[in-house]
Order: C-alpha cells, then sequence, then structure tokens
C-alpha cells in the first residue's frame, strides 16, 4: 500500500503523486481509491487500492538509479528484433505496459534515433511521444524538477 504524497508511476501515464486515500462507494461497493494528480498532461486518475498491484503501480525510482538507465538505455539502443512494423509496434507498446523505466527509456531511445535516421510513422512518432513523457515524469519527480529541466536531462543522453 502507499501513502498519501507517494511519488508513483502508472504504466502508460507516467509519475504522479498521490494527492490523497479515498473511501467510495461505485455500483454498490465501498472501496478505497488512491488519488493520483500527474504533472504532465495535467491527469487525475482514481485508481482502486486493492487493483493498484495489478496495474504495475510503482514507487518512483531513486534520482541515481535513474539515471544509469537513462545513460545505459542512451548508449545502446537496441535494435527492435522484429521485421514487420506490427510486431514492432506491439513488442513496444509491451514494453511501455511494462511499467518499467528501463523498457519505456529502451522504446524512447530507440525511436528517437530511429527517427533521426530514417523517420517514423504517425503511430510510431506518437508512442515516441508517449515514452518520452513517461520518463520525462519520473525524472521530474525523482529530481524535483519542472517539465523543462526534465526535458534538458532526457535530451542531453539522445544525442
Amino acid at each position: 500500500m502507499f501513502d498519501k504524497g507517494e511519488a508513483v508511476v502508472y504504466p502508460l501515464h507516467g509519475a504522479g503523486i498521490i494527492e490523497n486515500l479515498e473511501e467510495k462507494c461505485i455500483d454498490g461497493e465501498t472501496r478505497n481509491y488512491y488519488v493520483l494528480n500527474l504533472p504532465l498532461g495535467n491527469l487525475t486518475i482514481l485508481l482502486c487500492c486493492e487493483s493498484a498491484e495489478n496495474t504495475k503501480l510503482r514507487k518512483v525510482m531513486p534520482k541515481n538509479d535513474i539515471e544509469v538507465i537513462v545513460k545505459t538505455s542512451a548508449k545502446v539502443p537496441k535494435p527492435a528484433k522484429a521485421e514487420s512494423w506490427a510486431v514492432r509496434y506491439k513488442e513496444n507498446m509491451d514494453k511501455i505496459r511494462s511499467g518499467m523505466l528501463r523498457e519505456v527509456a529502451d522504446v524512447f531511445f530507440q525511436l528517437h534515433y530511429k527517427e533521426k535516421d530514417k523517420g517514423l510513422s504517425g503511430a510510431e512518432k506518437k508512442m515516441l511521444t508517449m515514452a518520452k513523457k513517461i520518463v520525462m515524469s519520473e525524472i521530474m519527480l525523482a529530481y524535483n524538477i519542472d517539465k523543462i529541466e526534465a526535458e534538458e536531462i532526457l535530451e542531453r543522453y539522445a544525442i
């Protein structure tokens, strides 16, 4: 269980702060909910505490761990294994859904380098933006900085 004020990462949406714990009655069932405030996108999410583990909600990683992951992912972008665009897209979405920073950072850097080299399709551009937002949001909360500073940190490694 997480506490009010704790920084967490919600897969596919990014990092945010647990603003509150609330008890709500929905469809006749009373349950406890986390109220998550996600600073990138100005989004508030109500997440049932019981299902938080199934959604892979996790704490924001420490600053030093994030730096190591971003540096490692940036240096050696793994080439996509799949030849087919559809299979490659699915593999990348699975990585993003994992909620693991290393996987999402790998997707960001792979697509970033591919965009510079060959360009991306519309769907891949959208995926690049999503991966970037998720990584940046975790950087923002771990480093306690704003969006611009987080983007500068990420871009510094994306050569």
